[in-house]
């Protein structure tokens, strides 16, 4: 069975989380001018680092440029980002991890707003813990501290 075009119905919802648990992965393909796909390949590195490339793979199946906002398409288990979102690569890469968990969430019909947003947050600085941990880059745990600080501020007690 192959992954569906779209994962909008029940029945399409249903056929992606049946493939997943079965343990599919997409062949995860980044679109956009050569700078943007550069630039992703970038946080890309930093997700294998941590650990984390194969979460992605599970839930998104592209990374699209775009000149708009950037947001998650659920219903393409898409990323569209613009230029300025992965102008940092720790950021970006911390993006796509919280939209792939984002993603998870609808997959698994669990709400992805409210308590869904503060575990894609979660997701987000377990990433990052992750990341800092394993890099022997002292200026990548140094800016991973720094990221941590930010984001574990928004969390909600």
């Amino acid at each position: 069975m192959a992954f569906p075009k779209r994962v909008y119905t029940e029945d399409e919802v249903a056929k992606a989380r049946a493939l997943i648990d079965e343990g599919y992965k997409h062949d995860l393909t980044v679109g956009g001018r050569q700078d943007f796909r550069d630039k992703v390949k970038k946080a890309l590195k930093l997700i294998e680092t941590a650990n984390y490339y194969d979460f992605l793979r599970t839930y998104i199946r592209q990374i699209v440029e775009i000149d708009g906002l950037s947001q998650l398409r659920e219903g393409e288990a898409s990323i569209w980002a613009n230029k300025y979102v992965v102008g940092d690569p720790v950021e970006a890469a911390g993006l796509f991890v919280q939209k792939a968990q984002q993603m998870k969430d609808y997959i698994e019909g669990r709400l992805y707003y409210e308590m869904g947003e503060i575990r894609a947050v979660n997701k987000r600085i377990e990433f990052l813990e992750a990341l800092k941990e394993k890099s022997t880059d002292q200026s990548l745990k140094s800016r991973c501290e720094k990221l941590l600080e930010a984001w574990t501020e928004t969390i909600y007690p």
